[in-house]
């Protein structure tokens, strides 16, 4: 019944538009949402740790410079860590929050749905 509740606070929002802007949904979509940022979830899901040049590898067709906005806005939302090291060269290491973990059986089940309807 929840979710039912969800729904309804979402639809019944003050906000003209289908959800409002205090819906847990759009909130979702505006921290995930893009071309690039679920791809990088998912690529830093794959290790421990990963550097910039290694998920611009993983993540194909990325721009350097999407690349590192879609790191600054994920790391805002709380979906991705980023360490910087005290070495020269610098070295950066990004990984995902636990709160960025919990969202990866979510957006993999998406993926499958993909895979049987689209």
């Amino acid at each position: 019944m929840s979710g039912a509740n969800d729904l309804m606070s979402c639809l019944g929002s003050a906000d003209p538009s289908i959800t409002g802007a205090g819906c847990a949904l759009r909130r979702v979509l505006n921290a995930v949402g893009g071309k690039w940022k679920i791809l990088l979830l998912v690529a830093l899901s794959q290790d421990e740790e990963l550097r910039y040049g290694e998920l611009r590898r993983l993540v194909f067709g990325i721009t350097n410079t999407m690349l590192a906005n879609s790191l600054r806005e994920l790391e805002s939302d709380g979906l991705v860590s980023r360490r910087q090291y005290d070495e020269m060269p610098v070295r950066v290491e990004y990984s995902l929050t636990d709160t960025g973990r919990s969202l990866i059986p979510i957006l993999m089940e998406l993926k499958d749905w993909g895979e049987e309807n689209l």
